[in-house]
Protein backbone atom coordinates (compact mmCIF):
# COMPACT_ATOMS: atom_id res chain seq x y z
CA UNK A 1 0.00 0.00 0.00
CA UNK A 2 2.42 2.59 -1.21
CA UNK A 3 2.74 6.04 -2.70
CA UNK A 4 5.85 7.74 -3.99
CA UNK A 5 7.13 10.29 -1.57
CA UNK A 6 10.12 11.95 -2.66
CA UNK A 7 11.35 13.82 -5.01
CA UNK A 8 14.31 12.72 -6.97
CA UNK A 9 14.13 13.19 -10.69
CA UNK A 10 13.87 10.29 -13.13
CA UNK A 11 17.38 9.20 -14.15
CA UNK A 12 18.85 9.66 -17.57
CA UNK A 13 18.77 6.80 -20.05
CA UNK A 14 20.74 3.86 -18.74
CA UNK A 15 20.46 1.23 -21.44
CA UNK A 16 20.19 0.95 -25.18
CA UNK A 17 16.45 1.58 -25.08
CA UNK A 18 16.93 4.68 -22.95
CA UNK A 19 15.24 3.10 -19.93
CA UNK A 20 16.60 2.60 -16.38
CA UNK A 21 17.38 -0.77 -14.82
CA UNK A 22 15.51 -1.08 -11.53
CA UNK A 23 15.59 -3.29 -8.43
CA UNK A 24 12.78 -3.48 -5.87
CA UNK A 25 13.28 -4.37 -2.20
CA UNK A 26 9.65 -4.08 -1.07
CA UNK A 27 6.71 -6.36 -1.90
CA UNK A 28 4.46 -3.44 -2.85
CA UNK A 29 7.01 -1.74 -5.07
CA UNK A 30 7.58 -5.18 -6.63
CA UNK A 31 4.04 -5.18 -7.89
CA UNK A 32 4.00 -1.63 -9.18
CA UNK A 33 7.28 -2.30 -10.95
CA UNK A 34 6.09 -5.53 -12.60
CA UNK A 35 2.90 -3.85 -13.77
CA UNK A 36 4.59 -0.87 -15.43
CA UNK A 37 8.18 -1.71 -16.42
CA UNK A 38 9.51 -3.75 -19.31
CA UNK A 39 10.70 -7.16 -18.08
CA UNK A 40 14.22 -6.28 -19.19
CA UNK A 41 14.26 -3.29 -16.86
CA UNK A 42 13.69 -5.40 -13.73
CA UNK A 43 16.96 -6.68 -12.28
CA UNK A 44 15.57 -8.10 -9.03
CA UNK A 45 12.58 -8.23 -6.66
CA UNK A 46 12.07 -8.48 -2.92
CA UNK A 47 12.08 -11.75 -0.91
CA UNK A 48 8.27 -11.76 -0.79
CA UNK A 49 7.61 -11.16 -4.48
CA UNK A 50 6.85 -14.85 -5.05
CA UNK A 51 4.63 -15.26 -1.98
CA UNK A 52 1.10 -15.93 -3.32
CA UNK A 53 -0.50 -14.71 -0.08
CA UNK A 54 1.17 -11.28 -0.27
CA UNK A 55 1.99 -10.76 -3.91
CA UNK A 56 -0.71 -10.07 -6.49
CA UNK A 57 1.43 -11.40 -9.35
CA UNK A 58 3.53 -14.05 -7.62
CA UNK A 59 3.62 -16.23 -10.74
CA UNK A 60 5.10 -13.46 -12.88
CA UNK A 61 7.64 -12.67 -10.15
CA UNK A 62 9.26 -16.09 -10.62
CA UNK A 63 10.87 -14.95 -13.87
CA UNK A 64 12.97 -12.33 -12.06
CA UNK A 65 15.89 -12.74 -9.63
CA UNK A 66 14.81 -12.93 -6.00
CA UNK A 67 16.80 -10.67 -3.69
CA UNK A 68 17.46 -11.30 -0.01
CA UNK A 69 16.56 -7.75 0.94
CA UNK A 70 20.14 -6.92 1.87
CA UNK A 71 22.00 -4.07 0.18
CA UNK A 72 24.82 -6.35 -0.94
CA UNK A 73 22.54 -8.28 -3.33
CA UNK A 74 21.42 -5.07 -4.93
CA UNK A 75 24.89 -3.57 -5.30
CA UNK A 76 26.11 -6.60 -7.25
CA UNK A 77 23.37 -6.00 -9.83
CA UNK A 78 24.36 -2.33 -10.33
CA UNK A 79 20.83 -0.99 -10.94
CA UNK A 80 20.22 2.60 -11.96
CA UNK A 81 17.42 2.92 -9.40
CA UNK A 82 16.18 1.02 -6.36
CA UNK A 83 12.54 1.33 -5.32
CA UNK A 84 11.75 0.68 -1.66
CA UNK A 85 9.14 1.22 1.01
CA UNK A 86 9.57 4.02 3.50
CA UNK A 87 9.48 1.29 6.16
CA UNK A 88 11.99 -0.96 4.42
CA UNK A 89 14.96 -1.48 6.74
CA UNK A 90 16.60 1.93 7.21
CA UNK A 91 20.14 0.54 7.32
CA UNK A 92 19.65 -1.09 3.92
CA UNK A 93 18.35 2.06 2.31
CA UNK A 94 21.08 4.17 3.84
CA UNK A 95 23.86 1.84 2.72
CA UNK A 96 22.58 1.96 -0.85
CA UNK A 97 22.50 5.76 -0.73
CA UNK A 98 26.01 5.82 0.71
CA UNK A 99 27.13 3.82 -2.32
CA UNK A 100 25.62 6.47 -4.59
CA UNK A 101 22.65 4.32 -5.63
CA UNK A 102 19.50 6.28 -6.35
CA UNK A 103 16.81 5.07 -3.92
CA UNK A 104 13.19 6.10 -4.44
CA UNK A 105 11.15 5.57 -1.28
CA UNK A 106 7.41 4.92 -1.13
CA UNK A 107 5.01 5.46 1.78
CA UNK A 108 1.85 3.55 2.67
CA UNK A 109 -1.19 4.60 0.64
CA UNK A 110 -4.36 5.32 2.57
CA UNK A 111 -6.66 6.23 -0.31
CA UNK A 112 -7.33 5.41 -3.93
CA UNK A 113 -6.13 8.90 -4.81
CA UNK A 114 -2.79 7.98 -3.23
CA UNK A 115 -2.76 4.81 -5.31
CA UNK A 116 -3.34 6.74 -8.53
CA UNK A 117 -0.46 9.07 -7.66
CA UNK A 118 1.77 6.07 -7.00
CA UNK A 119 0.90 4.47 -10.34
CA UNK A 120 1.48 7.73 -12.21
CA UNK A 121 4.78 8.42 -10.50
CA UNK A 122 6.06 4.85 -10.91
CA UNK A 123 5.19 5.19 -14.57
CA UNK A 124 7.51 8.20 -14.69
CA UNK A 125 10.27 6.34 -12.82
CA UNK A 126 10.27 3.41 -15.25
CA UNK A 127 9.78 5.62 -18.31
CA UNK A 128 6.28 4.40 -19.23
CA UNK A 129 3.78 7.14 -18.26
CA UNK A 130 1.36 5.88 -20.93
CA UNK A 131 1.06 2.54 -19.15
CA UNK A 132 0.41 4.32 -15.87
CA UNK A 133 -2.43 6.31 -17.40
CA UNK A 134 -3.94 3.12 -18.83
CA UNK A 135 -3.86 1.47 -15.40
CA UNK A 136 -5.45 4.53 -13.81
CA UNK A 137 -8.22 4.44 -16.43
CA UNK A 138 -8.80 0.77 -15.65
CA UNK A 139 -8.99 1.59 -11.94
CA UNK A 140 -11.48 4.40 -12.59
CA UNK A 141 -13.66 2.04 -14.64
CA UNK A 142 -13.63 -0.52 -11.82
CA UNK A 143 -14.58 2.18 -9.29
CA UNK A 144 -17.51 3.25 -11.47
CA UNK A 145 -18.72 -0.32 -11.88
CA UNK A 146 -18.48 -1.09 -8.16
CA UNK A 147 -20.29 2.16 -7.34
CA UNK A 148 -23.08 1.28 -9.77
CA UNK A 149 -23.59 -2.11 -8.11
CA UNK A 150 -23.33 -0.75 -4.55
CA UNK A 151 -25.78 2.08 -5.25
CA UNK A 152 -28.70 -0.29 -4.78
CA UNK A 153 -28.48 -0.02 -0.97
CA UNK A 154 -26.36 2.07 1.46
CA UNK A 155 -24.62 -0.88 3.11
CA UNK A 156 -22.29 -0.63 6.11
CA UNK A 157 -19.31 -2.98 5.84
CA UNK A 158 -16.71 -3.93 8.44
CA UNK A 159 -13.35 -5.31 7.25
CA UNK A 160 -12.26 -7.93 9.79
CA UNK A 161 -9.11 -10.06 9.82
CA UNK A 162 -7.02 -12.10 12.24
CA UNK A 163 -7.83 -11.81 15.95
CA UNK A 164 -10.49 -9.19 15.26
CA UNK A 165 -8.33 -6.58 13.57
CA UNK A 166 -10.52 -4.05 11.76
CA UNK A 167 -9.50 -1.49 9.13
CA UNK A 168 -10.19 2.05 10.33
CA UNK A 169 -11.70 5.06 8.60
CA UNK A 170 -8.31 6.37 7.35
CA UNK A 171 -7.22 3.21 5.57
CA UNK A 172 -6.94 1.99 2.01
CA UNK A 173 -9.77 -0.48 2.64
CA UNK A 174 -12.01 2.32 3.87
CA UNK A 175 -11.22 4.37 0.76
CA UNK A 176 -12.00 1.38 -1.44
CA UNK A 177 -15.39 0.99 0.26
CA UNK A 178 -16.13 4.72 0.13
CA UNK A 179 -15.32 4.96 -3.57
CA UNK A 180 -17.76 2.13 -4.17
CA UNK A 181 -20.44 4.00 -2.21
CA UNK A 182 -20.26 1.84 0.91
CA UNK A 183 -19.66 2.94 4.51
CA UNK A 184 -16.90 1.55 6.70
CA UNK A 185 -18.64 0.56 9.94
CA UNK A 186 -15.31 0.96 11.79
CA UNK A 187 -15.89 4.70 11.63
CA UNK A 188 -18.57 4.24 14.31
CA UNK A 189 -15.90 2.83 16.62
CA UNK A 190 -13.63 5.85 16.29
CA UNK A 191 -10.83 3.70 14.91
CA UNK A 192 -8.57 5.83 12.70
CA UNK A 193 -6.24 3.53 10.73
CA UNK A 194 -6.91 0.17 12.32
CA UNK A 195 -7.22 -1.67 15.61
CA UNK A 196 -8.61 -4.69 17.40
CA UNK A 197 -12.31 -5.06 18.17
CA UNK A 198 -13.83 -7.69 20.43
CA UNK A 199 -16.30 -10.24 19.17
CA UNK A 200 -19.01 -8.55 21.23
CA UNK A 201 -18.18 -5.15 19.75
CA UNK A 202 -18.36 -6.48 16.19
CA UNK A 203 -21.71 -8.17 16.77
CA UNK A 204 -23.18 -5.12 18.53
CA UNK A 205 -21.98 -2.84 15.74
CA UNK A 206 -24.33 -4.71 13.38
CA UNK A 207 -22.68 -4.03 10.01
CA UNK A 208 -24.64 -5.30 7.05
CA UNK A 209 -21.64 -7.36 5.94
CA UNK A 210 -18.16 -8.20 7.10
CA UNK A 211 -15.32 -8.15 4.60
CA UNK A 212 -12.80 -10.99 4.97
CA UNK A 213 -9.81 -12.19 2.97
CA UNK A 214 -10.95 -15.81 2.86
CA UNK A 215 -13.86 -17.97 3.93
CA UNK A 216 -12.52 -21.51 3.75
CA UNK A 217 -14.22 -22.71 6.93
CA UNK A 218 -10.84 -23.90 8.20
CA UNK A 219 -8.65 -22.17 10.79
CA UNK A 220 -4.91 -22.62 10.38
CA UNK A 221 -4.15 -21.06 13.76
CA UNK A 222 -5.68 -19.24 16.72
CA UNK A 223 -5.61 -15.89 14.94
CA UNK A 224 -7.68 -17.05 11.98
CA UNK A 225 -9.99 -19.04 14.30
CA UNK A 226 -11.54 -15.73 15.38
CA UNK A 227 -13.55 -15.56 12.16
CA UNK A 228 -14.95 -19.05 12.79
CA UNK A 229 -16.28 -18.30 16.25
CA UNK A 230 -19.85 -19.70 16.49
CA UNK A 231 -21.30 -16.28 17.39
CA UNK A 232 -19.69 -14.60 14.39
CA UNK A 233 -20.74 -17.42 12.09
CA UNK A 234 -24.29 -17.19 13.40
CA UNK A 235 -24.66 -13.48 12.64
CA UNK A 236 -22.33 -13.47 9.62
CA UNK A 237 -22.68 -16.68 7.61
CA UNK A 238 -21.43 -16.87 4.00
CA UNK A 239 -24.38 -14.79 2.82
CA UNK A 240 -23.19 -11.91 5.03
CA UNK A 241 -19.50 -12.14 4.17
CA UNK A 242 -17.78 -10.32 1.32
CA UNK A 243 -14.59 -12.19 0.40
CA UNK A 244 -11.68 -10.35 -1.24
CA UNK A 245 -8.28 -12.11 -1.16
CA UNK A 246 -5.63 -10.22 0.81
CA UNK A 247 -3.22 -10.18 -2.14
CA UNK A 248 -5.65 -7.79 -3.89
CA UNK A 249 -5.74 -5.24 -1.06
CA UNK A 250 -2.45 -5.51 0.87
CA UNK A 251 -0.76 -3.04 -1.48
CA UNK A 252 -1.86 0.02 -3.41
CA UNK A 253 -1.52 -0.55 -7.13
CA UNK A 254 -3.18 -1.85 -10.31
CA UNK A 255 -4.48 -4.91 -8.43
CA UNK A 256 -7.10 -2.71 -6.76
CA UNK A 257 -9.06 -2.67 -10.02
CA UNK A 258 -9.40 -6.41 -9.61
CA UNK A 259 -10.29 -5.95 -5.93
CA UNK A 260 -13.11 -3.58 -6.89
CA UNK A 261 -14.41 -5.97 -9.52
CA UNK A 262 -14.38 -8.70 -6.89
CA UNK A 263 -16.25 -6.39 -4.52
CA UNK A 264 -18.91 -5.78 -7.17
CA UNK A 265 -19.35 -9.49 -7.86
CA UNK A 266 -19.54 -10.26 -4.13
CA UNK A 267 -22.23 -7.61 -3.65
CA UNK A 268 -24.21 -9.12 -6.49
CA UNK A 269 -23.86 -12.55 -4.84
CA UNK A 270 -25.01 -11.49 -1.39
CA UNK A 271 -27.86 -9.38 -2.81
CA UNK A 272 -29.52 -12.38 -4.40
Amino acid sequence: MLILVASLSVPAAADAAGLPRIASINVCTDQLLMALADPGQIVGLSPYARDPARSWDAAKARQFPQLSGAAEDVLVLEPDTVVAGRFTRLATRQLLKDKAVRVVEFDAARSLDDVKKAIRLMGDVVGHPDRALAEISRLDAAIAHAHQVAARKPYRVLAVSRRGWVSGRDSLTSSLLANAGLANAAGDLGIKTGGFASLETIVNLKPDFILVSEDSGFAEDEGSAFLLHPALERFYPASKRIVIPERLTVCGGPMLAQALERLASELERVDR
